[in-house]
């Protein structure tokens, strides 16, 4: 005796399941930037939080062979160069977009003359060096979002899926 099964709609369901197939970039793409939307804000709010001086107090301090913290001018260059890139595809097929800071800050010294790069300053006050103390408020952001962020991904997800296969 053989078993027998019927299966009824089953274009239509294949016919759902290649939309889904046709639209899953655009769907990659929208949750893969609503978790980093979640994680970007966390950066930014620690960010936010990052004690700084003025100018003098660091360059006084420096002299003195003391840790300084960042200045207001290096904490407004990486508040205003903080982004999100555009979603690329790597050569293994993930898709991916990254968090990072662009261009130059407003404290010109000898060594930048068109002021210090922000993904610098960023590394030296997330690692600290021997001038500065290390303050990790990129780590801790990633650390403390990266459930949330899934879960918002997750969520985009279901909510796109579930309007295509409609």
């Amino acid at each position: 005796m053989m078993a027998k099964m019927t299966v009824q709609g089953i274009e239509e369901y294949a016919l759902k399941l290649s939309k889904l197939g046709e639209k899953s970039q655009e769907t990659a793409g929208k949750a893969i930037y609503a978790g980093a939307e979640v994680v970007a804000d966390s950066i930014k709010q620690n960010l936010e939080g990052l004690g700084s001086v003025d100018d003098k107090y660091n360059l006084v301090a420096y002299k003195q062979g003391k840790k300084s913290k960042l200045s207001e001018k290096q904490k407004d260059g990486l508040k205003k160069s903080f982004g999100i890139t555009k979603m690329q595809i790597d050569s293994d097929g993930f898709y991916n977009v990254k968090l990072g800071f662009d261009g130059y800050n407003d404290v010109k010294t000898k060594k930048y003359p068109s002021g210090q790069p922000n993904q610098l300053i960023a590394r030296i006050a997330e690692s600290g060096s021997t001038f500065m103390n290390k303050t990790p408020f990129i780590r801790t952001a990633v650390n403390q979002t990266r459930k949330r962020a899934q879960e918002v991904m997750q969520r985009v997800i279901e909510e796109e899926t579930e309007k295509i296969m409609r």
